[in-house]
């Protein structure tokens, strides 16, 4: 039987066992509770740095872009599974990214109850940033591309010896999902597309699937496929109505998957950040083949001893590759790793890992472009490592 056929008969199979998920989820709510010790639900990884900090170069020109249109047909739902249908490991990685329809472009059966505005007013300013190379005695660069920024009590001497060990799992070249998407916050949304003031009065929250982080997973889900990677895309709401106790429910959600699908090695909580100062919005972004992509941060969690998390260095190694990945693919694409005591469900792998794609003054159609570039290069470096162990 060919590998396709034998994907599409396996797929089948997996949707029909996920629709007994919710069962699954409602019981593992009941005996799961305070399990999180992370600092606190975050909405602001970073403060916003002054103008004149090293590593950032401002554009004061402002130039407005009109987004463009991007036909392609989308499909929305609470769990999207992945056949990992593409090019198999003998082949090489397309060089193009898909083609997929604007955000602004697309709307949502149900957008919820906080839908996307669709009218804007005029406040604070947005303030266009590029990250460059930081300085300083937390930072320090890895053996072929991107930084770690290191915020424990970790000598940067041993953590760069940590730094170029290979991930501490293998990918196999197999029709089981081996990529999770979900995201603890799934509301946190962006900017509608370049301008020069963001409307205060709207909280970068929606309901409305189509304007949130869960396009940039779908935009990363997309880019996995095109490469032959399984994934499945949880995109239950865990922030709405109450975005306290976010991280405990976005763990109820996932743990029944991890179980059901031990072939899932790499689970990714994709974010928004969100850097800000006194009325003003910043937008980190860079230029790549003459678009804007919004810079993305990896977030790989420390245990100081009281969180549960023993393996963390195990994440660490795999932040490390996928952040000289991608750094080498788009340079400066990247902000460095965080490397600092939180948790964020981080246990539960040893390929877990927070990535903040852009912050809450970066456009849709930035992120999503980011979104495609992440999933190109996770996929080149997950297929790197099948064509390692032949």
């Amino acid at each position: 039987m060919k590998r396709h056929k034998k994907r599409k008969i396996t797929g089948i199979l997996r949707v029909c066992t996920l629709l007994l998920l919710p069962s699954l989820i409602a019981a593992s709510a009941s005996c799961i509770r305070g399990i999180d010790r992370d600092k606190a639900d975050h909405e602001q990884i970073t403060e916003a740095a002054p103008a004149s900090a090293k590593g950032i170069v401002h554009d004061t020109t402002r130039e407005i872009k009109l987004p463009e249109k991007r036909p392609e047909d989308e499909l929305y739902g609470s769990v999207i599974l992945s056949e990992g249908y593409g090019y198999s490991t003998e082949d090489e990685a397309p060089d193009e990214l898909s083609v997929l329809t604007s955000p602004l472009e697309m709307t949502a059966d149900d957008p919820g109850s906080k839908p996307y505005p669709t009218q804007w007013e005029e406040s604070g300013d947005i303030i266009r940033t590029t990250y460059q190379k930081y300085t300083g005695n937390a930072f320090f660069d890895l053996e072929k591309a991107g930084q770690v920024n290191n915020k424990t009590e970790i000598p940067n001497d041993e953590l760069r010896a940590e730094s170029v060990c290979l991930p501490n799992f293998t990918i196999s070249d197999t029709t089981e999902p081996q990529v999770l998407i979900y995201h603890t916050h799934t509301c946190e949304s962006f900017e509608p597309f370049v301008r020069e003031h963001y409307d205060a009065s709207f909280n970068f929250r929606t309901t409305d699937a189509t304007k949130s982080v869960v396009m940039v997973g779908d935009a990363i889900q997309t880019e996995l496929e095109a490469q032959g990677i399984g994934v499945i895309h949880v995109r239950t709401i865990h922030d709405d109505p109450s975005y306290t106790g976010a991280y405990d429910r976005s763990r109820v959600s996932i743990l029944p998957i991890l179980e059901q699908y031990p072939s899932i090695k790499v689970a990714l909580d994709i974010h928004r950040d969100a850097i800000s100062g006194e009325g003003v919005a910043y937008q980190p972004y860079t230029e790549v083949n003459g678009r804007e992509a919004a810079q993305v941060m990896i977030i790989s969690g420390c245990d100081d001893g009281t969180m549960g998390m023993p393996e963390y260095m195990k994440n660490f190694h795999f932040a490390c590759a996928l952040q000289q990945q991608l750094e080498s693919d788009t340079p400066h694409l990247t902000r460095p790793i965080l490397f600092d005591y939180r948790k964020y469900n981080q246990d539960l792998t040893t390929g877990s890992l927070l990535i903040e794609v852009g912050s809450h003054g970066n456009t849709l159609e930035q992120v999503q472009y980011s979104g495609q570039l992440i999933g190109h290069s996770l996929g080149r470096l997950l297929n790197s490592m099948i064509k390692e162990k032949k």
